[in-house]
């Protein structure tokens, strides 16, 4: 189970040099969506991975503290036998009273597992994309999950959550890196990306998002391992409507 990240993103700033910006209706504060990336590990804890302990409530526990808007989740089980045939992404979505959206990745001991998305707001549309890998064996197959959230009432955003492939080599990273900005070149919301992108700052992987999304910060406190992490692989960022 890694580390967290969280960030706040004003609304205004998402629509900046939008030509949407005009029928934008926000308060004179200008709101702002707190946006979370989390790799739950299948709810399991890293300290008791060797007993496949399921502890569901402490991944509730931690997103509701920090009361996110939007919720990229990474290592989701559904209705797998490791988990004990619960299907996380409901169960998280009924815990914290929030809407929910699970992207199968691979199917898995039985029931599925993927990336899912939490949202405070309602979902009105949702996609799932299957992300390209070589012909490497050991490679999972990896997916993009995409909703567009109703954010007031007449103000609509994109948030995406990914998971990108862990192996030592970036080939296949490098890959789905593109493949997303393809994906999302077209978009005419504002777009939030978030996710575990096995890639530090400065990388192949990271430079190709760059050249499409604002990374929301540049220094952003490191996310692995659990204990005494020491560098940045998730990562949120996000492209102007």
């Amino acid at each position: 189970m890694k580390k967290f990240l969280l960030l706040a993103l004003g609304i205004s700033a998402l629509f900046a040099c939008s030509s949407r910006i005009n029928n934008i209706k926000t308060s004179a504060k200008s709101p702002s969506i707190r946006v979370m990336s989390y790799n739950i590990h299948h709810a399991n804890p890293p300290s008791k991975a060797k007993e496949g302990t399921i502890d569901l409530d402490a991944i509730a526990k931690v997103i509701e503290q920090r009361h996110p808007d939007l919720v990229a989740l990474q290592e989701v089980d559904v209705n797998t036998n490791r988990s004990g045939k619960i299907n996380e992404a409901v169960l998280l979505a009924l815990k914290l009273k929030m809407n929910f959206y699970f992207s199968k990745a691979i199917n898995h001991d039985g029931g599925e597992y993927g990336v899912a998305i939490l949202s405070r707001f309602p979902i009105t549309n949702q996609q799932t994309y299957q992300l390209p890998k070589n012909g490497d064996a050991k490679a999972e197959q990896r997916v993009l999950a995409v909703v567009t959230a109703r954010v007031e009432r007449d103000v609509f955003i994109r948030f995406a959550s990914t998971h990108l492939d862990a192996q030592k080599s970036d080939d296949n990273r490098i890959l789905q890196a593109n493949e997303i900005n393809k994906i999302t070149k077209g978009e005419r919301l504002p777009l939030i990306l978030a996710g575990d992108l096995n890639a530090v700052p400065g990388s192949e992987t990271i430079n190709i998002f760059d050249t499409e999304f604002n990374r929301t910060c540049t220094n952003c406190g490191f996310t692995i391992p659990v204990l005494k992490p020491n560098k940045t692989i998730d990562h949120i960022g996000f492209k102007k409507g």
